[in-house]
């Protein structure tokens, strides 16, 4: 259930909406919906699993960034603690829940603060599934603006990576299912964490140290 936060519908009109899905498709397995953290932290815990009895199986939550000074600067409008609260209501409901992260988005000033909080804060929400995407900057946007005006600088290509190691490694998941696949990403990984989280910081590590732009995805096939 889309677009960005359909979880911030009223209840009674969640509910019919998951009602009329399960009758036209008796044999479905599982509905997703996206949600932030006001939508979130609206729901109590027994409308969330009411939803979930309707079988509302996913919820896709963009955390950003766990680092406060970047949440402020690009408007989440919430603090960590409040994303923390979120993501745990979430999971105390028994739904499963996957987390969108965005590498670059505290810019080259706060590059090494926005891995290293956004690490803890995922740590300590424990999802089952994280995404991590590449900021992109976009025409007419705020953080065009903030580009336009020299008040922030996207960090380079190993520069991001180094946040992609950093985000793992400040990572201590019960079982996470951690991707960095997405088209707008350089190095694509699917790793579970904690299994193999060695094993991923090694290979982030000689990609770096090595320094080829080849071993990457080319910009011409990177996307929003």
């Amino acid at each position: 259930m889309a677009d960005g936060d359909a979880l911030i519908m009223p209840q009674k009109e969640l509910v019919w909406i998951l009602d009329r899905i399960n009758e036209r498709l008796p044999n479905l397995q599982r509905v997703g919906i996206y949600g932030n953290t006001k939508a979130v932290l609206r729901k109590s815990l027994e409308e969330l699993v009411e939803l979930k009895e309707k079988k509302l199986g996913i919820l896709y939550y963009g955390l950003e960034t766990g680092d406060d000074v970047t949440r402020e600067m690009n408007r989440k409008g919430s603090k960590s603690a409040d994303a923390i609260k979120a993501g745990i209501h979430v999971k105390n409901a028994g739904i499963k829940l996957s987390i969108t992260i965005m590498l670059g988005l505290g810019g080259k000033e706060r590059s090494y603060e926005h891995a290293s909080e956004t690490g803890k804060v995922l740590s300590k929400i424990d999802p089952d599934y994280v995404g991590a995407l590449t900021t992109m900057i976009v025409p007419d946007t705020h953080l065009h603006s903030r580009l336009e005006a020299s008040e922030f600088e996207l960090p380079g290509v190993f520069e991001l990576l180094a946040e992609l190691r950093e985000i793992i490694y400040q990572s201590n998941f019960t079982s996470c299912l951690f991707f960095s696949n997405h088209a707008s990403n350089y190095l694509p990984i699917k790793a579970r964490l904690p299994r193999e989280k060695e094993e991923t910081l090694s290979l982030i590590d000689s990609v770096i140290n090595e320094g080829d732009r080849g071993s990457l995805r080319p910009e011409f096939l990177r996307g929003l």
